[in-house]
This record gives structure tokens, sequence and C-alpha cells, in this order.
């Protein structure tokens, strides 16, 4: 009999009368248990007196240990999920979840409004920074508007050559080039705001070159509204929780460091089999599976933009041509000439000389 069976037996048997001693003979129990249920003023809740090994329970150190290696950073239980099932685990990932929850309370989600847009429309592209110093780690990150499908490059600097060449191989990757691609305020992008008047704003001049070679038109946030790309910006949060992170605390377990050539093999392989394969959140579908059908309202590749690439940094001031000074001619002034005096005045002056010599 289950306890809150024996509960309401014993309560009922006691509101006819019965003893203690004849209740316990007709539940069957001891008749101290018969005193303890009728001085409960509710039903008995069952509670487990040794705590049930779960499928869990052999990953929880290791669990603990990946992120006290992430602090204070941390990695989410989808991502632990795939990590320990290679080590054995065969639970379910709300197990694991319950057990996170336990390490840190979930945050509330903050509500935000999300504005879609056409097939092939809108390109948002920003960058990522997460490591400066001698070994800087930059990662270019670029999502469709659509169908969510993201495209991420690292790289050791941000200079605007750079950014043009992951542009290219973003469309390349893509199958496509949207009609509009959509920044923030990046200087190798925009150099001023509103130079022209509202809303004509001084574009670098390299960058907007390439921008007409491949066919897409440069749009820009609104000034502090960084969230106007929120698709974007939601995807570098996914990036580094769901994939830097977990990828530098491992290495730096090994005492290793995370480098370009490293990060952009990991990448390729995790927006293959997870960043694009997941279901979205907010479509509910894989972006992979949307982008399939948002290739067709692409525009065609460009041929590689060959472009000057002095041209694609900003252009200086052209340095004043020196004045012309005036040239200084130099005068040689003539030696006067000595006097030239006839020949009979030598003769005079030789001969008053011996005369004097003479006397």
């Amino acid at each position: 009999m289950k306890p809150n069976e024996v509960y309401v037996e014993i309560q009922l048997l006691n509101k006819h009368g019965l003893s203690l001693r004849r209740i316990a003979a007709e539940v069957g129990c001891a008749v101290n248990t018969v005193r303890r249920h009728l001085a409960l003023t509710a039903v008995p809740k069952y509670e487990r007196k040794v705590k049930r090994v779960t499928k869990l329970a052999a990953h929880e150190a290791y669990l603990c240990e990946r992120q006290t290696a992430a602090r204070p950073n941390w990695i989410p239980a989808s991502v632990l999920h795939r990590e320990i099932v290679e080590r054995g685990y065969q639970g379910g990932l709300s197990q694991l979840r319950a057990f996170m929850r336990s390490l840190r309370p979930a945050l509330p989600a903050e509500s935000e409004v999300r504005f879609e847009t056409a097939m092939g429309e809108q390109l948002q592209v920003d960058w990522v920074e997460f490591r400066k110093g001698g070994a800087p780690l930059h990662a270019f990150c670029a999502t469709m508007g659509y169908s969510r499908a993201s495209y991420v490059e690292f790289v050791s600097d941000m200079k605007v050559a750079t950014l043009i060449g992951c542009h290219e191989r973003a469309f390349a990757a893509f199958g496509g080039v949207p009609r509009k691609v959509l920044y923030d305020n990046m200087k190798t992008v925009v150099i001023e705001r509103d130079m022209y008047g509202e809303g004509q704003h001084r574009y670098h001049a390299g960058f907007l070159d390439f921008a007409k070679h491949s066919g897409f038109i440069i749009k820009l946030c609104q000034p502090y509204r960084a969230k106007t790309k929120g698709k974007v910006e939601r995807f570098n949060g996914y990036l580094r929780r769901s994939f830097y992170v977990p990828l530098a605390s491992r290495l730096g377990q090994s005492g290793l460091q995370l480098d370009v050539v490293t990060a952009n093999a990991e990448v390729a392989r995790w927006l293959r089999e997870v960043a694009n394969e997941r279901v979205h959140g907010t479509t509910q579908e894989k972006p992979a599976a949307r982008m399939a059908t948002e290739v067709p309202h692409l525009q065609a590749l460009a041929a590689p933009w060959r472009g000057d690439i002095a041209a694609a940094r900003p252009q200086a001031a052209a340095p004043e041509a020196p004045v012309p000074r005036p040239a200084i001619v130099v005068e040689r002034i003539a030696e006067a000439a000595p006097a030239q005096h006839p020949l009979a005045v030598y003769e005079q002056l030789l001969m008053t000389v011996q005369q004097g010599v003479a006397a």
C-alpha cells in the first residue's frame, strides 16, 4: 500500500472509533505507525532516503571542471552534452540542464522585437574581438537575415583589405550576394556619417568601390543602436559561448593558446555540423535548410575584386608641394687685375736702388 493510501485508511478507521491496536491490525502496520499518521495534518510525501545514482553522476566532476576552466564565461548545456556523449554519457539533455541549473540559476531572457527580412534581402556583418596584444584574434561574422545561416572567419587584424577578402569568401560560402549588407560604424566601412547631409555618409573609398563591384548596397545601423543588427549580434554571443569558450578553455587546460589556423579549421566543422544544423530558436527551423531556399534569391557572384589595395585605405590629404625657393645666384667677383706699368718705370726704380747702395 502506498503512503498516501495508508494515511487515508488510518484516518478513516480512526473516525469509525477503532482503537489504535485494531487499526494497526486492519492496515497491517505497527501501532507507532498509526500514532504517527494520526499526528500528521496532511498526506505524507515519499522521500527517497538513498540518493539514486543517475547516468550523469559519473560526469558531474568533469562538468564542474569544464565550467571552472571557462570562468568568467559559461559553456551552454548543449555543448557540454556533446562532450560527455563522446565520453560515454547515455542520458538525456534535460537531466544535464537540471544539473547545470544547480550550478548557476538561469537568467531571465530579454524580450526583443525582431524584424524579419525577405529572402536574399539582407546580410548582417560584424567583427568580434576575442584577444588583443601580441597575438590578436578576431572573427568576421556574417549572418543572413532570412535564413540565419552564418559564416565565420578568424583573422589577426581588422584592416579593410582583410574585410574585403572575408566578404568575398562569405559570398562564395552562401552561394551569392545579398542586395544589402548591414554594418555598424566600423571605420573600414564608413569614415564619417552624414558628412554630405542627413543619410549621406562619407564611405571608405576602397570599400565603397568593392561594394559597387559586388552589387550590394551598404546600410548602417542607427547610431548607438547596435541591436539594429540583432541577428548577427545574437549569433556573436552564440559563437563565443558555444564555440570559442569551450575550445579555448580546452586548449588552455593543456597549456595551449588558440590561433587563427586552428580556429578556422575548427569553426568550419562547427558551422557545418552544429551552428547551421541546429533548430534556430526564432525560426524553429535549421538555418542550412532555410538557406537552401534563400540561395535562388541571391545575386550572382561577381568576379574577384581587383581594386588597388592601397586605395582600400583611407586617403590622407596629399602633402602640399614645396614652394619653389628662388635660386641663389652666387656671383664671383673677379679680382682686380694688377696695374700694369711700363718697363721703363722698373728700370728707373732699379737704378735708384743701386745708386743708394753705392753711396
